[in-house]
């Protein structure tokens, strides 16, 4: 019987969220037979290493966030010489980094907005570090964490020091209008294109992960060129920072009425969330993929660098 350590939980701004995927994920994999067991991880990288002695067969890493996806613990568990799931440690770092990751989408020739890195003092310097609209994020969280649009028109200050906790720099970004898409990649296949709707303001933590507040439609209700093009690109994305296992790609189509009808991708996740609201498993189930298989899948594609 195949030994399974499903890691979650994790020190970062999205604890609750991989708390919820770990626990999805062990319940379906004990459904197919695996013998597994959940590890909490905190900030104790000793206490991890005892726990995962004796080693496991595979680590399914279903942590989010800072150290669970940004190749820290990749790097643990290529020094113990266990397989995981999901990116290595070079691919897990440029798409935490989202500055960086830019960098890699460009050099592969795949569409980004304008866009800058801003110090903190900058940004208390000045009124606006570009023309608004634009967007303003921290440039190592996921789930949306941090981010804040500054609208045309807004009174508030674009940077607010006091509420900022996301290191020395920002990463501002030309605002895209229109639909927000998303398009699940498992190993070199993309799976399908999701549009986001909110109830209210944009696709945030909140709208993520509060049942209610979002709309998935599926599939994206977009032309035909435009969807492949979102699936093409997913793969791109996914091969130019080196990820191997599942990840979920992030993309704004300007189709509004005096819109650019441009496509620009966003940013890369590597350790997408496993929950009942999660995209990854909607779009799977959508090809006839049943969540058993897909985690069964992340195990049976488990490597290790090290």
């Amino acid at each position: 019987m195949t030994r399974v350590a499903v890691l979650y939980g994790g020190v970062s701004a999205e604890r609750e969220v991989s708390l919820n995927s770990g626990k999805g994920v062990a319940a379906a994999l004990y459904e197919r037979g695996y013998e597994v067991r959940l590890i909490d991880v905190g900030r104790d990288v000793g206490q991890l290493v005892s726990e995962l002695t004796p080693p496991p067969d595979v680590v399914f890493n279903a942590l989010h966030g800072q150290f669970g996806e940004d190749g820290r613990v990749q790097g643990v568990l290529d020094l113990l010489g266990i397989k995981y799931t999901h990116s290595g440690v070079l691919a897990s770092a440029l798409a935490m980094d989202k500055a960086m990751a830019r960098k890699a989408f460009a050099a592969a020739g795949i569409p980004v907005c304008e866009g800058m890195t801003v110090s903190r003092e900058a940004m208390l310097a000045t009124l606006d570090p570009m023309p608004r609209p634009y967007v303003v994020k921290p440039v190592a969280e996921g789930s949306s964490v941090g981010v804040h649009i500054v609208q045309e028109g807004d009174n508030e200050a674009p940077f607010d020091a006091e509420g900022w906790t996301f290191g020395d720099y920002a990463l501002v970004e030309r605002f895209i209008p229109g639909r927000e898409l998303t398009v699940s990649v498992m190993g070199d296949r993309a799976l399908a294109v999701t549009e986001i709707r909110t109830s209210q303001g944009f696709y945030d933590y909140r709208n993520k992960y509060t049942a209610g507040q979002s709309e998935h439609i599926l599939p994206a209700p977009i032309p035909d060129d435009v969807y492949q093009r979102c699936l093409d690109l997913s793969v791109e994305a996914h091969l130019a920072l080196g990820c191997r296992g599942v990840s979920r790609a992030d993309f704004r189509y300007d189709d509004t009425p005096r819109g650019t009808g441009e496509l620009i991708l966003l940013e890369v996740n590597t350790q997408p969330g496993m929950t009942e609201l999660s995209l990854v498993p909607e779009q799977a189930h959508y090809l006839g993929i049943s969540f058993g298989e897909l985690v069964e899948w992340c195990v049976e594609e488990a490597a290790c660098d090290g």
